[in-house]
């Protein structure tokens, strides 16, 4: 090895030394992390053993009908030690609210039973709930200084009489004088909970010197739309990673879960339209999130997390958001809440967030119908991109004019001399100034206005259950014909319905297909091309029958306009004088490019070799 290798190897492993003690986690980080896998470790050492020695259901119901058993109370104060007299109690009810939730508070683990979202209603007119009854566990689970373990779910609280319609306070004690309080608060005029783990004297109910609490919270996520399969698709598990990105799991057939090591600031289990999220104050330092199939009609899924919550000598503070997936919303509450709503991939999102939807918005607060908003939204989409179309639509005339001409090279050249072909071709288009791409690139620029409306009408709220003409909901599907018979294929792929905006779209496509099939020279050259053009509207019709009629109606209008646009044109341009133009820049001296010239000089030494091989041969 010579002197420079070495130095090289030296140089490249003083760098891996620093990265590593730059990187490096702090004592107080190491000794968190200890804490944590040890309270693990724990945890599944209880948890096996009490599949051994639990105290059984059935005993604790014993208890509850006779409470002087003696055996049993040996069992129960064996398991629970200083909370068993939390064990056995009477379950009550206590509601918090305001303007936009009502949330109703069990004593039996302190925990939310109920949460409607006011001024909603589900697809069949009856109150939104986001949880109701059984649908939601709360728990906290954790060690008590005689190394018990406890899950503040099964223990009953009592409401303190300093609650109010806004906030509530729980508190269970112990049996030797120490308390755990649960306090949840509700801002006027917001979907935010507040929560929080009080204590005196935290010391005396969590054993050791643990830095977190382990906390499970459960939901089955209900379905309140229309279309259940439409709804899962727009529904999810969301989370974020602490001043990172948001990420996401979707529903799937199958248990899914994600073991997430990285610190993470918010958990939301995302329908449609609403969401319940869970929100650290700091940071949940180690999160479980699991998705679960859930079979039942009513339900979409059953989503949980299981994380670490960080406490110190005075409890902990969270908050939960309860409510719509409103773009305005959510972004309001923070934390990055409202990239729970899918506005289109990263490279078109941005025409959603500074255009789509800052325009809807603005249009809304004087139009009340939205499918005029939709329409006057259209409208202003199609004059932004009106340039473009113009460009388009004169490069595919000028194409269609020098048809003829192109003809003749064809008929001088026979089809096996493709390359010559080629060259006598674009050596036409570069004479008279035309570019083939200049029909196609104009399009390009209208693609992420396409792209993303498809994301925003599917998960913009302000269309739900809004009606226009025969649509009862906009983002949903307008079925004209129902039926119920499963019919073969039809069924699986197009559905139990016609919608009729979807039908629409589909109609003017087909005529704007026709259009352009009359307007593009090399329709006749590539036969193929032209059925695959009419096959992408029969494709449409079964992509788009089980989707928001707001979209389709988006379509409908946005091609419908094309067609207009296109007929204008052609009544307007004046194609003698646009002939005249290509004929005049025959004439014109053409200076080749550096570029042109290097390919026109790769071609003629391609030829000359050509012509040697062959000679070689004969």
């Amino acid at each position: 090895m010579d002197k420079n290798s070495l130095i090289g190897f030296l140089l490249i492993g003083a760098i891996l030394f620093g990265f590593f003690m730059l990187n490096k986690p702090s004592e107080q980080e190491l000794a968190q992390q200890k804490r944590y896998r040890d309270s693990i470790a724990l945890v599944s050492k209880v948890n096996q053993e009490a599949q051994q020695s639990a105290v059984p259901v059935a005993d604790v119901e014993k208890l509850k009908s006779n409470p002087s058993d003696s055996s049993v109370i040996a069992v129960v104060n064996e398991k629970y030690g200083e909370f068993a007299p939390a064990i056995l109690g009477e379950e009550k009810f206590f509601t918090i609210e305001n303007k936009n939730l009502r949330v109703v508070l069990s004593s039996h683990g302190a925990a939310i039973k109920t949460i409607e979202v006011k001024n909603f209603k589900t697809w069949d007119k009856k109150p939104l709930f986001l949880a109701e009854n059984s649908d939601m566990d709360f728990g906290f689970n954790f060690f008590t200084p005689s190394n018990r373990q406890v899950n503040t779910k099964d223990l009953y609280f009592e409401i303190l009489p300093v609650s109010t319609s806004s906030k509530a306070t729980f508190r269970v004690s112990t049996s030797g004088g120490a308390h755990l309080d649960f306090v949840y608060s509700i801002p006027a005029d917001s979907n935010i909970v507040n929560f929080e783990l009080a204590s005196t004297d935290l010391r005396k109910i969590v054993g050791g010197s643990a830095g977190s609490m382990d906390l499970n919270w459960k939901l089955d996520l209900r379905r309140n739309e229309k279309s259940k399969d439409f709804e899962k698709r727009y529904s999810g598990l969301y989370y974020k990673f602490n001043l990172d990105k948001v990420e996401d799991i979707t529903f799937g057939k199958n248990v899914t879960e994600k073991n997430l090591t990285t610190k993470v600031k918010w958990i939301g289990f995302k329908e449609q339209f609403f969401s319940a999220a869970l929100i650290s104050e700091s940071a949940f330092p180690n999160s479980l999130v699991k998705t679960i199939p859930n079979d039942n009609d009513n339900y979409l899924a059953t989503l949980s997390a299981d994380v670490a919550v960080p406490i110190d000598e005075n409890g902990a503070k969270l908050s939960f958001y309860f409510g719509p997936n409103h773009y305005t919303t959510l972004k309001k509450a923070g934390n990055d809440l409202q990239k729970m709503i899918n506005i289109g991939w990263v490279g078109y999102s941005w025409v959603n967030r500074w255009l789509v939807i800052p325009l809807f918005n603005w249009l809304s607060k004087s139009i009340t119908n939205y499918g005029l908003i939709i329409l006057l939204l259209t409208l202003v989409v199609k004059l932004i991109i009106f340039p473009f179309t113009y460009k388009s639509y004169i490069s595919t005339a000028k194409m269609r004019l020098l048809k003829p001409q192109i003809e003749e090279i064809n008929a001088k050249i026979p089809a096996e001399k493709t390359l010559e072909r080629q060259q006598a071709t674009m050596a036409l288009y570069r004479k008279v100034g035309v570019s083939p791409m200049g029909g196609c690139l104009p399009m390009l620029f209208q693609m992420p206005f396409l792209i993303a409306l498809f994301s925003f009408f599917p998960s913009s709220i302000e269309l739900r259950q809004q009606s226009f003409l025969w649509a009862n909901d906009l983002s949903s599907y307008d079925a004209i014909i129902t039926w119920s018979t499963q019919i073969p294929l039809i069924s699986s792929f197009y559905g139990n319905h016609v919608s009729l905006f979807c039908l629409l779209m589909t109609i003017v496509n087909i005529v704007y297909t026709m259009m352009n099939q009359e307007m593009t020279a090399s329709s006749q050259q590539m036969p193929g091309m032209k059925t695959m053009m009419y096959m992408m509207p029969v494709m449409f019709l079964f992509i788009f029958n089980n989707y928001a009629s707001g979209l389709s109606y988006y379509y409908f209008l946005s091609t419908l306009i094309t067609i207009g646009q296109t007929y204008l044109m052609r009544r307007f341009v004046d194609e003698k004088s646009l002939m005249a133009q290509l004929e005049a820049n025959k004439k014109k001296v053409v200076t080749k490019s550096k570029w042109q010239q290097r390919i026109e000089k790769m071609q003629q030494d391609q030829k000359a070799f050509a012509r040697e091989q062959a000679k070689k041969r004969k």
